[in-house]
């Protein structure tokens, strides 16, 4: 069945303002839950956190009061979202466990986008980073086993294998090569506008969750480690946000915020498992089809140019929370080596890398190398889950 949110009407703008009974959602059970609707309640947080960052940024940077009103008007609407779906989140799970489902976010999300992309080189692009945030899992799980003496496998469930992916010492890169060529808007596919904003979103979520959080243990490895996926979630985010085009006005850009908020909120309303978290979805679609109705008057009144010429007819096949074992086997099997070499991949260390890995290195061994030791010396072996059998690179097998 086709949906064209342009086509939907859903809940009048100036009926969606909720009372404090209404936002005081029940969280989930992490004991009970589908791990994936874990999963979908973070990925609409990144993705609502971003549709509020860039309304903000908008208004900051138009100086017609009326369309400052408007902005603030649907973004008071969005916080409010915003605080539902993070609130959905158990206040029972540490900031570890909670930064375990993070990655495991980051993993199947990345990977099935990877899958589901048409352009090879925004294919690609994926491809390279969701075997970083592969192997941020394993280190994480880690240190969890460490400092919690707890297993990671109770929050991935076994949906998503744990164990290296590329090193995260060699995801230290110069600044100048984390920057990728961009989409061409004139000639892309819609989805993979949709695709692009989506894991932006999903991985400046990511950064911020790790610069706030990581100061916040006692213990000097968990400081450290944070500290250093952090900086390369910086990076990751350099590396998705460069593949927007830049040509894109304030208007499409926002009618694009739109509309892949609508399909998202449609993508997980029709997967989710949970009857109750599933009507938050449902409520949240609803909403945001007029938010959508209103970009889009927006765009037609001050860029003069109709929506439908930038954005898809109807959504496209649902995004979808689902195993991608075999698919990221393929990739630690192909692409272990690789690194970037100004907006291309290279398999040869080159001279920007080495001095990059130099510098911040200097000499010394890496918190994600450090944990990895010390926790070979709590418990004489690493954790892995590995329910497809030993890891693709012979490298990388357990000794």
């Amino acid at each position: 069945m086709t949906f064209n949110p342009l086509e939907q009407r859903g809940i009048p703008l100036d009926r969606q303002l909720r009372n404090w009974r209404e936002l005081n959602v029940q969280p989930i059970d992490p004991d009970r839950c589908d791990p994936y609707t874990r999963c979908r309640i973070i990925t609409m947080n990144g993705i609502e956190v971003e549709a509020i960052l860039f309304s903000h940024q908008l208004a900051r940077n138009t100086v017609d009061p009326e369309v400052k009103r408007q902005l603030a008007r649907t973004r008071y609407i969005e916080a409010q979202q915003q605080k539902v779906v993070n609130w959905l989140l158990p206040g029972v799970s540490s900031v570890l466990e909670t930064t375990i489902a993070y990655e495991q976010v980051a993993v199947d999300l990345t990977a099935w986008v990877a899958r589901m992309e048409p352009d090879p080189y925004l294919k690609q692009a994926y491809q390279f980073g969701v075997l970083e945030d592969f192997d941020h899992l394993y280190r994480y799980a880690n240190l969890y086993e460490m400092i919690e003496h707890r297993k990671a496998e109770s929050i991935v469930d076994n949906l998503t294998e744990v164990m290296p992916g590329r090193p995260t010492r060699y995801h230290h890169r110069d600044a100048y090569d984390n920057v990728r060529d961009p989409y061409d808007k004139t000639a892309t596919d819609p989805l993979s506008k949709l695709h692009a904003l989506t894991i932006m979103s999903a991985e400046q979520q990511t950064m911020n969750f790790y610069m706030n959080t990581g100061p916040t243990y006692m213990e000097p490895i968990a400081r450290q480690l944070y500290q250093e996926i952090g900086l390369i979630e910086e990076e990751h985010v350099t590396h998705y946000e460069s593949l927007v085009d830049p040509g894109e006005t304030w208007w499409e850009q926002l009618v694009n915020h739109e509309y892949n908020e609508c399909y998202l909120y449609y993508s997980f309303m029709e997967q989710e498992s949970d009857p109750r978290v599933k009507s938050v979805w449902e409520l949240h679609l609803n909403m945001e089809l007029e938010h959508l109705h209103t970009a889009c008057d927006l765009m037609r009144r001050h860029d003069g140019r109709d929506p439908q010429e930038v954005l898809a007819p109807e959504l496209p096949n649902v995004l979808t929370f689902e195993p991608n074992k075999q698919y990221l086997r393929e990739l630690l099997d192909t692409q272990m080596d690789l690194t970037t070499l100004g907006a291309g991949y290279v398999r040869e260390a080159h001279e920007r890398f080495e001095k990059m890995q130099e510098q911040i290195h200097g000499g010394e061994a890496p918190p994600s190398d450090r944990v990895m030791t010390e926790h070979d010396e709590m418990f004489g072996r690493e954790y892995r889950v590995q329910t497809e059998g030993e890891h693709p690179d012979p490298a990388q097998r357990e000794k």
